[in-house]
């Protein structure tokens, strides 16, 4: 289960994905595990490892090589987020303490090292190289659209389309690339590794808009972080993007001055809110949002009915309708 969603097709194969987080985690560092351990039985989504499962499968492959390929794809993204939270200085992670805030960031940092040294290990092992190379091309557009956030930090000049550049790299090629290996383990022809590539793609760009939104619109609770957290961070992402737009000149300097204060208090964040409302930021993101779910969606008419291709229709709706 995924938060309510549906995975039992896949459901054993996401336990065995689990077991062999441990495996991998070997290390005769003690703290490797440790840090690893923590951020993986944190109560991730398993997004990634659950469409590689299923794009495999789709594809007729059902051998132990998913597997593996499911625990690199983790492992990728979890040294990204151990990444992340050094560089935001987050103190929290999904409803936990972030390792930074138990070990530090020097071992943050390089447990995170660690995992994406793993994980290249473990594909060079599979001896796959062109699965070698997806993922290749995929860790480097993310690492490109980590230092583009950076740089775009308290940009209020950031376009939308400069915005959809970043999270494109950011989060949407490590699901596109997931979606992609599965079709490549079924050895399927090039016309449906390119349709399931373009519907990871999709899911992946849909995933980060509403992670976007449920910034500003869900509670801490549910959220797993401190509801706010992108704009005490100085990250202008498109709800507010698309307020901005449309926001008189004194309107978009009293919002310059909250995200440049050094604390922002809860009145100056109910006063962005009420801006985003406004304006209908949230809501703007959200549609866009379904946009690229149902294109998702649309991408997958290409395969015959079955319960794997039903499951992804059903992912694909889950990313839009979560509340966390």
């Amino acid at each position: 289960m995924l938060y309510g969603m549906d995975l039992t097709i896949v459901d054993e194969d996401l336990k065995t994905v689990e077991k062999s987080f441990q495996e991998y985690l070997a290390s005769r560092v003690p703290l490797i595990g440790k840090i690893g351990k923590h951020i993986l039985n944190s109560g991730g989504k398993r997004i990634r490892p659950a469409i590689l499962l299923l794009s495999s499968r789709l594809n007729g492959y059902q051998g132990e090589r998913a597997i593996r390929m499911a625990s690199v794809v983790e492992f990728i993204h979890t040294a990204t987020l151990l990444h992340d939270d050094v560089v935001d200085n987050a103190d929290i992670r999904r409803g936990s303490p972030s390792a930074n805030t138990l070990w530090g960031s020097e071992a943050s940092v390089l447990v995170g090292d660690f995992l994406f040294s793993k994980s290249f290990f473990l594909m060079v092992a599979d001896g796959d190289l062109k699965i070698l190379k997806i993922m290749a091309e995929a860790t480097t557009h993310l690492a490109e659209g980590e230092i583009l956030e950076l740089v775009k930090t308290a940009d209020f000049s950031i376009t939308k389309e400069e915005y959809m550049d970043l999270i494109t790299n950011k989060t949407a090629v490590l699901i596109s690339a997931a979606s992609r290996i599965g079709a490549v383990l079924g050895n399927a022809p090039m016309e449906h590794e390119l349709a399931l590539m373009r519907y990871g793609h999709n899911v992946g760009i849909a995933f980060q808009l509403v992670d976007d939104c449920l910034d500003y619109t869900a509670t801490n609770e549910t959220f797993g972080k401190t509801i706010g957290t992108d704009l005490r961070e100085g990250k202008v992402t498109l709800p507010l993007i698309f307020a901005l737009q449309q926001a008189k000149d004194i309107e978009k300097e009293h919002i310059q001055d909250i995200v440049f204060s050094e604390e922002i208090q809860e009145k100056d964040f109910n006063d962005v809110l009420d801006f985003i409302s406004k304006y209908k930021g949230v809501e703007t993101t959200l549609k866009l949002a379904r946009d690229h779910v149902n294109r998702a969606k649309k991408f997958l008419d290409i395969f015959s009915n079955s319960p794997e291709k039903q499951t992804l229709v059903r992912l694909a709706d889950y990313i839009v309708d979560r509340d966390r």
